[in-house]
């Protein structure tokens, strides 16, 4: 979704500048272009021939040395689909605040009709100061937008407020800030991981499934604009930003949490990788080593999805399905067993993986294999597919 994106990155003087470093690789991986301009104290903590071999664009810093034969701050400005400072310091905020352009930087800003995204980071005492907050309020206000800071250990010592906020956070809010808001109003429930059915208080029936497919649709459609509840079983993933997390563990915890949110819903996407079997008894003392070889008696969970779809009225339900063979069949034999509108078909390379070949099947006929792509793009695929199929009725 950054592919071919024009960013301005703004780097200022503190000692997170060095984490637009990263920044800019991550922009460039995603197929964004990147024009850095650095405010005269970033360079003393960066240096602009790293900031430039990153970007793969000259560092611009001083507005009278621009070389008006190929840009100008206006040119500049102009080009920008968005303008991001990171990291951001109070006197930024403060100039941006109060109209002052005194830089090439804030010049820019000023001149540029771009959504402009801004990551503090300071010391917690200058974050709660009062002028600084009502600056950030005031640039809220006019629509800016801001991503942190967070709290943690500072360059100063100290621990606050005030720590930028993580890179996988800065690009999610970037992202956020270049997608269309085409799920506004919308109220989605996502659900993502796998499920544990205990044998014992120690052992459990489970899969691989690692939840970063319903975490990526969770973090998309929050982009999007949607109010996101996300219902997650036990995942080594940090909660998306904005989103409502619910922990559960069991199948039985999942269908509760689901059956909690499911009728103030608008869309459902169920990519948990929920169990199928359970054992009809759960020890509760751990069976012992030298216990005598035990038989396992397993019995069906409840079909949470088959559940939704019989009480599905104007809701918009969509469901995955992990198929070893005849892909395309079973999966269009479960959409319309379970009255879906979307299935999303895969085979079992996509569980745990970064990316995935998948087939969306709609429930008018429609079949579309998708190539291989990671998690973060099925999942904007999918939702422009959602998006299609709610305008169209």
């Amino acid at each position: 979704m950054l592919e071919g994106k024009n960013i301005i990155l703004g780097v200022t003087g503190g000692i997170a500048a060095y984490k637009a470093l990263e920044l800019t690789r991550l922009l460039k991986k995603e197929g964004a272009c990147v024009w850095p301009v650095m405010t005269d104290a970033a360079t003393k903590f960066i240096g602009p021939l790293s900031l430039a071999t990153l970007a793969g664009n000259p560092v611009y810093t001083d507005i009278f040395t621009l070389d008006r034969a190929s840009i100008d701050h206006i040119e500049l400005a102009d080009r920008a689909d968005l303008l991001a400072v990171v990291p951001a310091t109070a006197n930024l905020i403060g100039k941006v605040a109060s109209g002052i352009a005194d830089n090439l930087l804030t010049t820019v800003i000023m001149a540029s009709p771009a959504p402009v995204l801004i990551a503090p980071a300071m010391n917690h005492r200058m974050y709660a100061n009062p002028v600084v907050r009502a600056n950030i309020e005031k640039l809220e206000e006019l629509g800016y937008l801001f991503v942190g800071p967070e709290r943690g250990e500072l360059a100063c010592g100290w621990e606050g407020e005030g720590r930028l906020a993580k890179i996988e956070d800065v690009m999610d809010a970037v992202k956020a800030a270049l997608s269309p808001k085409d799920l506004e109003g919308e109220k989605v429930l996502v659900t993502a991981g796998a499920t544990r059915e205990p044998i014992d208080p120690v052992r459990f029936i489970s899969n691989a499934s690692s939840g970063k497919m319903g975490y990526a649709l969770a973090r998309a459609a929050r982009r999007r604009g949607a109010e996101v509840v996300l219902v997650s079983g036990p995942v080594h993933l940090a909660d998306p930003p904005g989103v409502t997390v619910k922990r559960v563990e069991s199948s039985a915890e999942m269908r509760d949490e689901v059956l909690i949110h499911y009728p103030q819903s608008t869309v459902v996407m169920m990519a948990a990788a929920v169990s199928d079997f359970r054992p009809v008894l759960r020890r509760t003392g751990k069976i012992k080593k030298d216990t005598e070889p035990i038989a396992l008696e397993l019995e069906r969970t409840p079909d949470i999805l088959m559940e939704m779809g019989r009480n599905k009225d104007e809701r918009f339900l969509v469901g995955f399905a992990l198929e070893t063979e005849d892909l395309v069949g079973n999966a269009t034999e479960k959409l319309r067993e379970k009255n879906l509108d979307i299935i999303v078909a895969n085979g079992p390379e996509a569980i745990d993986s970064d990316t995935s070949r998948v087939t969306l099947i709609d429930r008018g006929g429609g079949v579309e294999n998708l190539s291989p792509m990671d998690k973060e793009e099925i999942a904007e695929r999918l939702l422009d597919k959602v998006v299609s199929m709610k305008k169209a009725g």
